[in-house]
């Protein structure tokens, strides 16, 4: 006789089986969780090379009416690339990639010869047409968003990458 035949035997409460990711209490499936996550790089399509020490700041708001949230930072290495921003959290819908581009230009500047001088006596602080840019998007769970950034110092470009 097995002891789920002997009478005597307690029972032992039934552990709920289901699917992995079902809840543990047995009322359902959990919602499985399908993090975001947002990546960038930057190129120099003056000089056709990556742009190296950009500094990059993630925002992130849970809606088009709430307020922004600082949420990381880095700079770009040596392949233009920020490889360390942290995953946006739980319930984000927009993400802000501000890049902090005015320090590169100014000395990209300085370095080419041919290229406009800074002009510190105008009405900007230095020569540099776009002292930063600020890319803002949409995002949903589950996905992975590559945003690069062309920069030059009259102009930019993003796009979704993969």
């Amino acid at each position: 006789m097995t002891a789920a035949q002997d009478p005597a035997t307690p029972a032992t409460p039934a552990t709920p089986a289901g699917p992995p990711g079902a809840a543990a209490d047995g009322t359902g499936p959990a919602a499985p969780r399908h993090p975001v996550s947002v990546s960038t790089h930057i190129l120099d399509t003056s000089v056709g090379r990556p742009a190296a020490g950009v500094g990059v700041e993630l925002s992130v708001r849970t809606g088009p009416d709430a307020p922004w949230s600082a949420h990381g930072a880095s700079a770009t290495d040596a392949d233009g690339r920020c490889k360390d921003l942290p995953d946006p959290p739980e319930h984000t819908t927009h993400v802000r990639l501000r890049f902090a581009v005015e320090p590169y230009l100014t000395h990209q500047a300085e370095a080419q010869q041919d290229a406009p001088r800074a002009d510190r006596a105008g009405p900007r602080d230095s020569g540099v047409f776009f002292p930063e840019v600020a890319i803002v998007f949409a995002v949903a769970p589950g996905e992975h968003y590559h945003v690069p950034l062309l920069l030059n110092p009259f102009g930019y470009s993003v796009y979704r990458g993969s």
